[in-house]
């Protein structure tokens, strides 16, 4: 049988930013009850008080009322260093039969030189490349008889070093995702090695979005 309480539910969860803001306590009830009476009013075929609304928000399972729990407080504030790279490039193109042959031909070029950052990841139909840009050129040499899909400049990369027990930790990249959506921080690109992960970022919010993660970091 439809219910107040099952409408409320599946009406959170199309908006997974409300269920965690709604579990802080960052959003007024009352108004969120008034949002949310036509919706409920409207399933249910009759009128219905603000007050039942908000009360079935409160009785809403678990984990929508669990905010961050104990250990992933504990894991964030002790992850490793956060490293910051600039100047970097992001090429995307479709794959082929050649582009191994053109991969290792740019590995020999990248040993000469030992800072540049460099990233392959393959997928379906595509293969992305992320790169330092002062090697621009020599992707572009290399590449030049592939299809270039899509080619990004002016990117930076932030990469945390994580504890060895990150693999056992729910919630740990749903949670550094949300806090950059939230403060507006769109994610190029990411790179994750067991225990390392990397996001690219336009330089514009490089500044921004290391500020977020260094909160992360911070016990509380």
């Amino acid at each position: 049988m439809l219910t107040i309480g099952k409408i409320v539910e599946e009406e959170l969860k199309k908006y997974p930013f409300l269920e965690e803001a709604l579990a802080e306590e960052l959003v007024n009830l009352s108004a969120f009850a008034r949002k949310l009476k036509p919706v409920v009013e409207k399933k249910l075929n009759r009128p219905v008080n603000e007050g039942a609304i908000i009360m079935a928000v409160k009785r809403m399972p678990l984990p929508l009322h669990l905010p961050v729990n104990h250990t992933l407080r504990k894991f964030l504030s002790n992850m490793g260093e956060m490293t910051v790279r600039s100047d970097i490039t992001d090429f995307t193109f479709g794959n082929s039969v050649s582009l191994t042959s053109c991969q290792v031909k740019l590995l020999e070029l990248i040993s000469e030189h030992k800072d540049a950052v460099f990233s392959f990841s393959k997928g379906v139909n595509e293969t992305t490349v992320i790169i330092s840009s002062k090697m621009d050129i020599d992707v572009e040499t290399v590449f030049a008889k592939e299809r270039l899909i899509s080619k990004q400049t002016n990117l930076s990369t932030i990469t945390l070093k994580l504890h060895m027990q990150n693999t056992r930790v729910i919630g740990l990249y749903y949670h550094i995702f949300k806090q950059l959506a939230w403060e507006g921080i769109n994610i190029v690109e990411v790179i994750s090695t067991t225990n390392e992960f990397t996001i690219v970022v336009a330089e514009a919010f490089i500044d921004k979005a290391f500020s977020i993660l260094k909160r992360l970091k911070a016990p509380g």
